[in-house]
């Protein structure tokens, strides 16, 4: 089945490949967030947790962001907001 792939893989796998526009590259990377997601949640194995990163990375460099930056962006929000150490269950009134 036809699908993104890390840009390595036709070199060690073969196969044919080509590069897509701007529009079918962000359409794929959100296919293949949902896919990396969906093997993580099955698995529970930190490696696939490096792939999401990986596509989330690629998205954010779409939208002129650089991984440095979203980490900054993901620091602000955590102070602003918090993080998940305390392990919170909230169910509003």
């Amino acid at each position: 089945m036809p699908k993104l792939v890390r840009d390595r893989i036709p070199e060690l796998f073969g196969g044919h490949s080509r590069p897509l526009d701007e529009t079918e590259y962000r359409h794929a990377l959100r296919e293949k967030l949902q896919e990396e997601v969906a093997e993580f949640l099955e698995s529970g194995d930190v490696l696939e947790l490096a792939d999401i990163l990986e596509v989330v990375y690629a998205l954010a460099k779409l939208d002129g962001v650089s991984s440095a930056e979203l980490e900054q962006r993901r620091a602000a929000k955590a102070e602003e907001r918090g993080s998940f150490e305390r392990r919170l269950w909230w169910e509003p009134e």
